[in-house]
């Protein structure tokens, strides 16, 4: 397979996993995800961020956010985003220290 298919495929499976996320399991929150899989839709964006920021494409958090969510974040939490709980908050302290503190 040459170079540009397999950026192309890979392309299009982010395409479809972003759309999973947020449109097909909106009821999945991002501190589940974290704490199951050590990544979120938060993280998604973030990567977006920095590939973006490392081709020289200035792009700051909420604007990659914005970019990833396909709305400001502030409309997405407030649509999808429920109350976590004691438990939830004490495994993403795990979740993030080995995930994504160390990045």
């Amino acid at each position: 397979m040459d170079d540009q298919t397999r950026i192309e495929l890979e392309a299009a499976a982010f395409r479809t996993l972003r759309e999973h996320l947020m449109e097909k399991r909106t009821d999945v929150q991002n501190i589940d995800l974290m704490n199951l899989a050590g990544f979120c839709r938060n993280c998604l964006s973030r990567w977006y961020q920095e590939a973006a920021n490392e081709r020289g494409i200035e792009m700051d958090k909420e604007e990659a956010r914005e970019i990833f969510y396909g709305m400001p974040y502030s409309e997405w939490k407030a649509a999808h985003q429920t109350e976590a709980g004691d438990d939830q908050q004490e495994a993403f302290k795990t979740a993030f220290a080995e995930n994504v503190a160390k990045d």
